[in-house]
């Protein structure tokens, strides 16, 4: 324990500190690994000590969920729509797989904060700055968040997340399908999936400019 003479001074608690603490629990245990009694420890006060910067756990979470959606590069003014949200998906990706917890929050949360709100307005501007109609905006929106996340969450859900890991489960695999029997998965996995280099997370790019395209022609058709 710290003596009251001791020069060491503890970082005064703030609504910052606990949500900052609260997010590197997350990342290096899950969301399960979450509580308030454990974030107190971790920060070195009670429990109830918390409830004076956070109102609940739900408002923790809220709180937890803003920081991650702040920590996405917005869309900017003076750049076409297509690089806009390229650019945002992209950001999008890597802020999921540094914070692999928050995908399910960032689609759940019912009081959203600023980073959030602000978050949500840039990608609408974008677009509408754009001429996409609110009908085809509400579908370039959901279309994009729907591949971005859903791509996060399968990543997030592989069984390993290196190169040379993947590579070894493959071949695993591989032993396992018989090529009498599962003869284009077994070319596949063979083929392509066992190549040297091979990473499923660059995959996320080439998807992203299928879906990209298939917005743009949906966009030039309503000029």
């Amino acid at each position: 324990m710290t003596s009251p003479n001791s020069s060491e001074v503890r970082p005064r608690l703030s609504r910052e500190r606990v949500l900052r603490a609260a997010v590197g629990r997350a990342d290096a245990g899950g969301i399960e690994a979450l509580s308030m009694r454990k974030l107190g420890e971790e920060l070195g006060v009670e429990a109830m000590s918390l409830y004076t910067h956070v109102a609940s756990k739900d408002d923790l979470l809220d709180g937890m969920t803003d920081a991650v959606f702040a920590e996405i590069e917005l869309p900017v003014d003076g750049v076409d729509w297509r690089t806009a949200m390229r650019t945002r998906a992209i950001s999008t990706r890597q802020v999921l797989a540094r914070h692999p917890w928050a995908s399910s929050l960032m689609q759940s949360r019912t009081s959203p904060g600023p980073a959030t709100l602000r978050h949500h307005d840039a990608v609408i501007g974008a677009l509408r700055r754009s001429g996409f109609s609110l009908e085809l905006t509400a579908h370039a929106f959901s279309a994009l968040d729907a591949y971005i996340y859903g791509f996060a969450l399968q990543q997030a859900s592989l069984p390993c997340d290196r190169v040379e890991e993947a590579a070894q489960l493959g071949r695993l695999m591989a032993a396992r399908m018989p090529a009498d029997q599962f003869p284009y998965l077994a070319e596949f996995t063979v083929g392509h999936v066992l190549q040297p280099g091979y990473d499923y997370g660059e995959e996320f790019e080439y998807g992203l400019d299928l879906v990209l395209d298939g917005l743009q022609r949906a966009r030039e058709a309503t000029d």
